[in-house]
This record gives structure tokens, sequence and C-alpha cells, in this order.
């Protein structure tokens, strides 16, 4: 190739997230999971359980395998240029992948002991399908609100996706983590969370920051799936700036973001200082009330 040509762009990969969160005397806490040293991406991070879209989830639109209509999880979404079988794999999507990785499965009537059954069969090679069908499970898809929208920015050096982030409450069961994928599972209260990103006793990449800041400004799981439930979830395309000081990320509202509309409240740029992405008013700023926010596209 030749050296002056610019980078190819990487195909994006469909992908969807599941943030599950639970009550405390504290707060709501979310589940995160430590991503294995050697995984490819985001290797030694702690992340929200999920994966990328597989075509079986895309089979599952009936009311045998799902409490809502596929027509009324698209309409959820507000994606206009996906059909309607895309969207409801989307959803499914997010379950089976925070089962498979943390054991916690949202399905009607599933006591922790059918839980355990249908976590060893999956580890025994059974596909989600047939594991749904063969025990007559029903996912609770419509317990899933849209959050938000992520897009990897072209440049990425790494693997593109674009991932659809979920809020849900937690179902009953321990969660634990697959010791292929995570080598961990943590409860964590958004502030807090960030305050060990902070002072460097735990990895997290930009989505999960500025996630974690989001819901740090709810004082219970009811406030944040009533705020997920009273919108269109908010389309995040980072825009890169790179120059000899490091790399910034830019998200819409931001002067240098093509988008001039704020998607979402928190710091509008993180600057990149050693091995952490901060805010340039430094950690405050994760929480400071924005001027404006307008949500959706």
């Amino acid at each position: 190739m030749n050296p002056a040509s610019p980078p190819l762009t990487k195909p994006l990969r469909s992908a969807s997230t599941l943030i599950l969160l639970r009550d405390s005397e504290d707060g709501p806490q979310v589940l995160m999971l430590k991503r294995h040293g050697l995984s490819e991406v985001l290797a030694g991070a702690f992340v929200f359980p999920g994966g990328k879209l597989d075509a079986p989830d895309t089979e599952l639109q009936d009311s045998q395998h799902l409490d809502e209509s596929a027509s009324a999880l698209h309409a959820r979404l507000g994606e206009n240029d996906i059909d309607t079988a895309t969207a409801a794999g989307l959803y499914v999507a997010a379950l089976r992948e925070t089962f498979e990785e943390s054991g916690l499965l949202l399905a009607e009537d599933l006591v922790p002991a059918r839980a355990e059954e249908a976590l060893a069969r999956l580890a025994d090679g059974m596909a989600f399908n047939t594991l749904l069908a063969e025990m007559g499970l029903r996912l609770r898809v419509g317990a899933l609100a849209p959050w938000s929208r992520w897009i990897t920015p072209p440049d990425s050096p790494n693997k593109r996706f674009d991932t659809r982030f979920f809020v849900a409450r937690a179902p009953v069961g321990l969660a634990r983590h697959d010791e292929r994928e995570t080598t961990e599972a943590r409860w964590v209260q958004p502030r807090p969370a960030l305050q060990s990103y902070w002072r460097g006793e735990l990895t997290l990449a930009p989505p999960q920051i500025m996630t974690l800041a989001h819901l740090a400004r709810h004082g219970s799981v009811d406030s944040a799936l009533a705020e997920a439930r009273g919108r269109l979830p908010a389309l995040i395309q980072p825009h890169v700036i790179r120059d000899p000081e490091g790399r910034t990320m830019c998200y819409p509202g931001d002067a240098l973001h093509p988008v001039r509309e704020r998607a979402m409240p928190g710091p509008l740029r993180l600057l990149t200082r050693g091995q952490r992405y901060e805010p340039a008013d430094g950690f405050e700023a994760f929480f400071a009330a924005p001027t404006e926010v307008v949500h959706g596209r």
C-alpha cells in the first residue's frame, strides 16, 4: 500500500451491552466484568457485559420466546435504518451475552435452580436458542430500556463496533465471571468506580467512563430506568483529535465535534494524560451540570 494513502476504515460490527442495575443503601450499583488480560479488545478493562450480535439472535421474534413484540422493540430503539428482526436481535444479544458472561438471565419465572441448570447446559455447548426451546424459557426483553448507542471512531486501531447500550434491573441471582472472556465480576457504584479509575486502581474505556458519570446522577434504579424510557437512546460517535500531546475524544456538543447538540451529561471532551482519559477541568467535571442536554437524534 502507498504510505501516503489514507488508512482503510474497518467495518462496523453490531453489538449489544447490558447495564444491570440494583439498589443498595448507598444508591444504585452496576455490574461490571473484568476482561481477560489476553482479550483482543479492552484487555484487563472493566466493562458492562455484552458482545457482538450473532445471526441466531435475530431468529427469536415470536411471543413464545419474547415477552414483547419485535415491532415494539424496534420502535423503542428509534433506528429506521435496520429491520425489525435485527432490532429484536440486539435485545436478545444483550441478554444472551450477559448470561454467558455473568450467569444472570432475564427470563420469565426463572428461579435460581433453573438458572443454574440453564447455565450448565450452555457450558456443555448447547446453543442459546435451543436452550430456550428445550427449557421453555421466555426472555424478558421488555425489561430492557435502550440507553445509548456508541459507534467506534473510523480511525480506531482496534475492531470497530456499533454498540447499543441497554439498562435493566438485575434479576435475582449470583453474578460470576466465566474465566474465559472475563476474570472478575464486581458490583460498583458509579462515582466510587470512577474514583478508583482516577487513582489507577481499575481500567475503564471512554464509553464506560462516560456512562458511569451519567449513571452517577441517579439515586435509584427506578430513576435511571425512568430516564431511559422517557427518551430515545443518545447516538454517540466520538470525534478524535490527535496532536503531539496525545489523543482527545470529543463528544456531541463540543465545539470541535461535527454534531453541535449535546447528547449526554458530563464533560464534552476527554484528554489522554498518561494512561488515563480525563476532563480538562479535573475529576469533578464528570459530574458538573451541563448547560444544555439534548437527548436522541
